[in-house]
């Protein structure tokens, strides 16, 4: 008998010790239960709709072809259920297949080394994310995304480095300033690589045929590359690594604005909910969210449980991220209203939603090391603004004096007083919007004031 909360995990590969190994690391997580297995294409789809998991983990390589029917299979899954969680275990860090299984999108998706799961609790972190609509890939295949030439000897440095402007898709005269020469010279020195890689493949040259394959394949697919990073990276960080070369330790200092929200009640949702249905309830709350977001300039940050965190001003600054945080919080409340009625009627329970906003400094930063980055912002307004949505009930948004001072239409507002917040010395004086349909001159002159600024940028 499945205990409440717990998450059920199919698993499927030909080689029955990866699905027993893989069956022992699970047990060892109390919130894990391996409900099926599966070696092949036909057992998966099958077992898996028989199962009705909440997660598979599947290799890529299965009978009876042995060539991506464990990807095939579960896209299939997916269609027939949308709410389930992939985890795609692999022996390879090829990109295609990466961008393979996330052509359709990432959330819900993972995709992690076979001869890295051991490590820690990668797998078992990997379920517990695809299982809440998150994704997460292996750092190895990051790397390969971001690095799309493989190198594989024949050329010289430099000459590796200038393929891979090119695959990047940089622009001659960009490269020419690069490599402080001239974009005639650059051009010459391109013309000739390409002869010379042509004619490495005539001679039967190891690796030339491989090059220039992923050479093409790079060039032609460089935007969709980025657009899988801006799915598993927060928004413009992603070009910011690809392009501008940002490395683990840069920071810069930013006035932001800090948008976070919260379930209310979330704990007593969970504990009467079936866990299957929940995960596509929280998939479908966290897309809205992040549309709400986008669409304002926001930079959706990351998920804690069932909060989303969001910055308004970073990583490219923005002068009006105050008037642009509250706009997100709207349509934000907005967005979850429309769905509550949606889920009400079809026997679902609501997701109420409260909002904190607070503005200030903060260090906007590349944490981690080679193997795992994460862009973050870190200050005293991240910490406020935690403790400030607690406030917040169902459809409130409460702002800091900080934020209050900076928007350049005030709404209706309860001022709360001067307050001293957990773990805080400094006291703020919150405001408390209780609704925003009321205030159409906010959401008419803010929205002008946005879209201005969007167009003459």
């Amino acid at each position: 008998m499945l205990l409440m909360g717990t998450i059920t995990v199919f698993v499927a590969d030909d080689s029955v010790f990866i699905r027993e190994g893989v069956r022992a690391m699970l047990s060892r997580q109390h919130d894990l239960e391996v409900v099926g297995e599966a070696e092949d294409y036909d057992s998966l789809v099958g077992g898996a709709e028989a199962a009705a998991p909440n997660v598979v983990v599947s290799d890529i390589r299965m009978p009876p072809n042995f060539l991506r029917e464990g990807i095939e299979a579960c896209k299939h899954i997916r269609k027939r259920h949308p709410g389930t969680g992939i985890v795609i275990l692999s022996q390879y860090d090829d990109p295609d297949y990466a961008i393979a299984l996330l052509s359709e999108g990432a959330a819900g998706y993972a995709y992690l080394l076979k001869d890295r799961i051991a490590e820690g609790d990668q797998l078992a972190r990997a379920i517990r994310e695809v299982a809440s609509g998150g994704s997460m890939l292996d750092p190895a295949v990051v790397s390969a995304l971001m690095n799309p030439v493989r190198r594989t000897g024949g050329l010289d440095t430099a000459d590796e480095a200038l393929l891979e402007m090119v695959a990047e898709g940089k622009p001659i005269k960009a490269i020419a300033v690069a490599t402080k020469s001239t974009p005639g010279a650059v051009e010459a020195r391109v013309e000739s690589l390409f002869v010379q890689l042509a004619e490495g493949v005539s001679a039967g040259t190891a690796g030339a045929l491989d090059r220039l394959k992923r050479m093409h394949a790079a060039i032609v697919s460089r935007e969709e590359l980025g657009e899988s990073l801006s799915r598993l990276l927060p928004t413009g960080v992603a070009e910011r690594i690809r392009a501008r070369g940002a490395h683990a330790g840069d920071t810069e200092v930013l006035n932001v604005t800090i948008l976070m929200s919260d379930i209310r009640g979330y704990t007593t949702i969970s504990e009467h909910t079936d866990p299957s249905r929940l995960a596509q309830q929280l998939n479908r709350h966290r897309a809205e969210m992040n549309r709400a977001i986008l669409s304002v300039g926001g930079t959706v940050m990351q998920y804690v449980g069932d909060a989303v965190m969001a910055v308004f001003g970073a990583p490219e600054p923005m002068s009006d991220h105050a008037d642009r945080a509250l706009l997100a919080a709207a349509e934000m409340h907005a967005a979850q209203l429309a769905v509550n009625v949606e889920w009400t009627l079809e026997g679902m329970e609501p997701f109420p939603i409260g909002i904190g906003l607070s503005t200030g400094d903060v260090a906007a930063a590349l944490l981690g090391s080679e193997e795992r980055l994460e862009y973050t912002v870190v200050g005293d307004a991240v910490n406020l603004c935690q403790r400030l949505q607690q406030f917040a009930a169902n459809g409130e948004i409460v702002v800091s004096d900080t934020t209050w001072d900076q928007l350049s239409v005030k709404p209706e507002a309860e001022d709360l007083g001067t307050k001293l917040v957990k773990g805080r010395e400094t006291p703020v004086r919150p405001r408390k919007i209780a609704s925003l349909t009321s205030n159409a001159s906010l959401t008419s002159n803010g929205a002008e004031s946005v879209t201005g600024q969007e167009a003459s940028s």
